[in-house]
């Protein structure tokens, strides 16, 4: 299994999250939406432009730019 930022993974690809490097504002935002390190998600589907990430995560789908899944690596599962 590779480690890769979630803003390059595929729609269909499953994971778990390894690592969220956000601080301050943006890292307590990440981390009350439930992306933690050990969380499962799946990517769902992307905007045409590619941004924003549509990520489906503790039951619930979340819409992610960009700019945030920067800071969030993902072990990709590769049977996905």
């Amino acid at each position: 299994m590779g480690t890769v930022l979630l803003r390059h993974m595929l729609p269909g690809q499953k994971g778990v999250v390894t690592q969220v490097k956000a601080v301050g504002e943006l890292g307590r935002r990440i981390r009350d939406m439930g992306i933690v390190p050990g969380t499962p998600l799946f990517v769902q589907g992307r905007a045409p432009l590619l941004d924003p990430v549509a990520i489906r995560v503790r039951n619930f789908t979340l819409t992610l730019r960009n700019n945030e899944a920067d800071y969030i690596h993902v072990e990709v599962d590769e049977t996905s």
